[in-house]
């Protein structure tokens, strides 16, 4: 049992089915999807930093992004309807849980103090959004070639109906949340 999605399959669901108290299986919630969002900023006009940009976050997902545009112009930024503002890649499938095995495994603990995850970024249906503010964090981009630091947001979009069985089953994954704080959450 390498994959996380093997050890989800064996092992997991089981075990969340039995602590949720739920009767089929099926009901277990799950990892739907996972978008991985980096926004260009002022750095819009620059062809470089695009290609840049669209490189780093293809070797990070495994799958070529799509670019984002702006939905209204805003003239204090400097921003045009229909600008490219950002890159986003949606997981699914094979691909998403070997990210999820990867952020959790290599990502996530070789950030500089890391302490771990808030448990407060769930959005009050299920889903976890985390802010990484260096790309170099990740093993596949090659930090020989990067000149600007990037930082992108992963969204964990999952099948739970609250934020507490999205928590228990991130939780049962691996995510390192940070103790003191579930601690803190769980008294209120």
């Amino acid at each position: 049992m390498n994959s996380l999605l093997e050890r989800y399959h064996k092992e997991i669901r089981e075990k969340l089915q039995k602590e949720m108290g739920v009767k089929n299986i099926l009901a277990v919630p799950e990892i739907k999807k996972i978008t991985v969002n980096m926004g260009v900023g002022r750095f819009k006009g620059e062809k470089a930093y695009r290609e840049q940009a669209m490189m780093d976050l293809t070797n990070i997902t495994g799958q070529k992004p799509n670019w984002r545009q702006s939905k209204k112009a805003i003239s204090s930024f400097k921003l045009r309807k229909g600008e490219d503002v950002g890159l986003a890649a949606t997981l699914r499938g094979a691909r998403m849980w070997d990210f999820m095995q990867n952020l959790v495994m290599v990502v996530l603990p070789r950030i500089r103090d890391f302490r771990g995850l808030s448990p407060d970024s769930f959005d009050g249906s299920g889903n976890y959004s985390i802010g990484i503010r260096e790309h170099t964090v990740f093993p596949t981009v090659d930090t020989g070639e990067v000149d600007k630091i990037k930082s992108l947001q992963v969204t964990i979009c999952t099948t739970a109906k609250d934020d507490k069985k999205a928590h228990l089953l991130l939780k049962s994954l691996g995510v390192p949340f940070n103790k003191r704080k579930e601690e803190l959450k769980e008294k209120k």
